[in-house]
């Protein structure tokens, strides 16, 4: 394999998307031989290769460039080619985001609320008394979980003893619940028609004049958030189960640590408690109304709106502490996404087919107005002189200076 490094110069056309801060890290144009017999023949070809930085927009966002490759310079000779017609290339780089893997785990109830009548203790048809009947039976009394007079002395030999009847139900809204995998980061950058990512580092266009290849990134992210001990919680979408779209009400979407719930409905005072545990908290009577249906989604949420009333962040819910929720491409329901506000910076290497690339040498008549050459000592290797020269010709050129002696 043989090789040329050559100096490239690009004009940049910056859009309205544009960060500025482009980098050309590197530049050359190789002639790559290939050996493919033993005949001794070489199948040559000539590319130009961009080893370019291109950073993301403000906050992570859309970023665009147009770049001319206008000249050439060959280290060896210092000869500046001028390209007959510039190749011109096009970047779009995408929004980042931060890509997590969703597992479906539960529904639970929004907000599990306590019933509660006044009664007697409940007979059957034979009007014998039940003595385990549900819902929780409490007797009267002030200073029980429902306050309630125990009545007279009549109705106690009639109609027996007073009590208050407690069940829990739950109406109103439901949510999905999911388990949040690691996360990835995820973004495009389409080069002329070819497009590159994490997931497809490298394409070649389909007349393989241009070779893209995603080298990787410069820095770490340091504000990406995991959310590995975090439950995704969303409303209801249709029945039961697993549903086929994560909707867009994004308002009520919340992140909640998982030891704020309990999968099995077993611990009180947890997101997803059920019948077993309202019905089974020890002193039920004597605790107080609502007792074991404390820190549920709705009390996350409540809290969220009265902090956004006091011009503060929400703590629990996703729209107000995250961009571009959900704008991923394929979006479904085994994932989610939020916006990365980083500028990240992507180390691009872009190759050009140049067999068919053709030079303009420019060629320009030029006058010395003026050489001026201070006074130096003899046997003097180097010295300074000052040249003022002037194109007198119609198209812009470089002049190089010879000095006989």
């Amino acid at each position: 394999m043989t090789s040329k490094l050559w100096l490239i110069t690009i004009l940049l056309f910056l859009s309205c998307f544009i960060v500025v801060g482009v980098q050309i890290l590197s530049k050359s144009k190789l002639e790559k031989c290939e050996k493919t017999s033993d005949s001794g023949d070489l199948n040559c070809t000539k590319k130009i290769v961009l080893n370019m930085a291109v950073p993301s927009g403000a906050s992570g966002g859309e970023a665009s460039i147009v770049a001319e490759i206008v000249e050439v310079e060959e280290n060896s000779s210092n000869k500046m080619q001028t390209f007959r017609v510039p190749p011109v290339l096009t970047v779009n780089k995408s929004a980042a985001y931060a890509l997590y893997q969703l597992t479906y785990i539960r529904d639970v109830a929004y907000k599990p609320e306590e019933y509660h009548v006044q009664t007697r203790k409940l007979r059957d048809e034979n009007d014998h008394v039940i003595e385990h009947t549900e819902p929780m039976c409490c007797p009267c009394g002030p200073q029980r979980r429902v306050p309630s007079s125990c009545g007279n002395v009549f109705d106690k030999l009639m109609k027996g003893k007073a009590n208050t009847a407690h069940c829990v139900r739950f109406p109103g809204d439901w949510f999905h619940v999911y388990g949040i995998g690691q996360r990835s980061v995820g973004f495009s950058v389409l080069i002329q028609e070819v497009l590159v990512g994490p997931e497809n580092r490298t394409a070649i266009s389909n007349d393989n004049f241009l070779r893209a290849n995603l080298i990787g990134d410069f820095v770490g992210y340091t504000n990406i958030p995991s959310f590995e001990d975090y439950y995704l919680v969303i409303p209801r979408q249709g029945g039961t189960g697993q549903p086929k779209n994560l909707g867009r009400n994004f308002s009520m979407w919340m992140l909640l640590e998982r030891v704020r719930f309990t999968l099995d409905g077993v611990e009180c005072n947890k997101i997803g408690v059920d019948y077993e545990a309202f019905n089974g908290q020890p002193n039920f009577c004597s605790s107080p109304f609502w007792s074991c249906l404390h820190n549920q989604l709705w009390n996350f949420w409540e809290a969220d709106r009265n902090r956004i009333q006091r011009k503060q962040e929400p703590l629990y819910g996703v729209e107000g502490r995250f961009e571009r929720i959900n704008q991923h491409p394929n979006a479904g329901i085994h994932s989610f996404s939020i916006g990365v506000t980083e500028v990240i910076n992507t180390n691009l290497l872009i190759e050009l087919s140049a067999d068919d690339v053709d030079y303009v040498y420019q060629r320009s008549p030029g006058k010395i107005l003026s050489i001026n050459i201070p006074t130096f000592e003899a046997l003097t290797q180097f010295g300074t002189a000052t040249i003022t020269a002037k194109n007198t010709g119609e198209v812009e050129a470089s002049y190089c200076l010879t000095v006989a002696y």
